[in-house]
C-alpha cells in the first residue's frame, strides 16, 4: 500500500494517488473497574505470537449496560493505541463502514474514511459497537478484513486498503430483541466470544463512585442495594441505569430543602428512570 501523510493537522492521507480525509480518534473518560479476567481474555485475543500469526477479532457479548464498550476502550488504551468507535445501526451501509464521498465547499467530491478505515490506516483499535444491529450487506463488506486477508475494498472510491499490522478490531453485541442475527460466515470470523456478566456488588459500588464522585455515599449505597435485589430476580437493570438514577436524585436533592425525604426522592428517581415495575426492588 503506497501512502504519504500530508500533515498531522490536516488529518488527510494519500493512498494510491487518492486523498482521503481521516476520522479523529475517540478520547473518553472510560475506566475499567474489576473483572480483570475478561480484560486479560481480550488482550490475549489481540496478541501476535509469531511472524506468521495474526490477531483475532474478539466479540464481546452481554446485556446492554454491562460495560462492553468500556472494556474494549480500556484494553486499547492499555496497549497505548488510538481508539476509533463506530456505532452500528440498522441503517449502516457498506460505504458508511468504509469510505464515503461527500461534496466539499468547492463543489468537488471529497472521500472520507470511516473510523474503521482510519483505524486500519493508522494502526489503531476500532470498536464496532452493537455490531448485531447491522444488516448482512454491511457485514459482507468486512469479510476480507476479518480473515487472513486483512483488507477492505471500497467500490465507491475504487481503493483496496490493507490493514496496518498494529490494527485491532473488537465487536460488541447486545443480547436483546432489536438486533439482526450475524451471518454464519461472519460469526466464524468474530472469535473468541467473551461474555460479560453483571459486576459484583463491590465492583458496582466502585463504578458508581468513579462515575459520580460528587454524589453522597448514602445515595450510592441505596442504588447498589436496589441493583443487587434486581440481579437476584434476573432483571436486566444495569450499572448504567443506576448511574442515571443516582445522578438524577443528586440533581433533585441539590434544589430542595435540606430536610427532604431522600428515600422518597430516590424511589421517585427509580420510577422516572425504569418505571413503576422497578419499585418492588426498592423496599428494605
Amino acid at each position: 500500500m503506497e501512502e504519504k501523510l500530508l500533515t498531522s493537522q490536516e488529518s488527510r492521507i494519500q493512498i494510491q494517488g487518492m486523498e482521503l480525509a481521516l476520522a479523529c480518534p475517540d478520547e473518553l473518560a472510560f475506566h475499567w473497574i474489576g473483572q480483570q479476567d475478561v480484560l486479560d481474555q481480550l488482550l490475549a485475543s489481540w496478541l501476535v505470537i509469531h511472524p506468521t500469526d495474526i490477531p483475532l477479532n474478539p466479540r464481546l457479548v452481554g446485556k446492554p449496560g454491562v460495560g462492553k464498550t468500556t472494556l474494549a476502550y480500556a484494553a486499547a488504551k492499555k496497549l497505548n493505541r488510538a481508539v476509533y468507535i463506530f456505532q452500528c445501526t440498522m441503517d449502516t451501509r457498506p460505504e458508511d463502514l468504509l469510505i464515503t464521498p461527500v461534496i466539499a465547499s468547492s463543489g468537488h467530491i471529497r472521500y472520507v474514511a470511516s473510523s474503521l478505515v482510519t483505524a486500519m490506516i493508522k494502526g489503531g483499535v476500532c470498536i464496532l459497537d452493537e455490531g448485531n444491529r447491522m444488516s448482512e450487506k454491511s457485514w459482507a463488506s468486512l469479510a476480507p478484513l476479518l480473515d487472513t486477508r486483512r483488507y477492505i475494498e471500497s467500490i465507491v472510491a475504487g481503493l483496496k486498503i490493507q490493514a496496518h499490522p498494529d490494527f485491532r478490531i473488537c465487536v460488541t453485541t447486545n443480547e436483546d430483541a432489536s438486533t439482526f442475527e450475524i451471518p454464519e460466515y461472519i460469526h466464524s470470523r468474530l472469535q473468541p466470544q467473551i461474555y460479560l456478566d453483571f459486576p459484583e456488588e463491590e465492583e458496582e459500588k466502585r463504578i458508581l463512585q468513579e462515575n459520580l464522585p460528587f454524589v453522597q455515599e448514602s445515595i450510592i449505597d441505596y442504588v447498589v442495594s436496589f441493583l443487587q435485589k434486581a440481579h437476584g430476580h434476573n432483571e436486566n437493570y444495569t450499572v448504567r441505569d443506576c448511574i442515571n438514577i443516582a445522578r438524577y436524585a443528586a440533581k433533585r436533592l441539590s434544589t430542595l430543602p435540606s430536610k427532604t425525604d431522600v428515600e422518597s426522592l430516590l424511589r421517585q428517581a427509580v420510577v422516572m428512570t425504569l418505571g413503576d415495575e422497578a419499585l418492588i426492588y426498592t423496599s428494605n
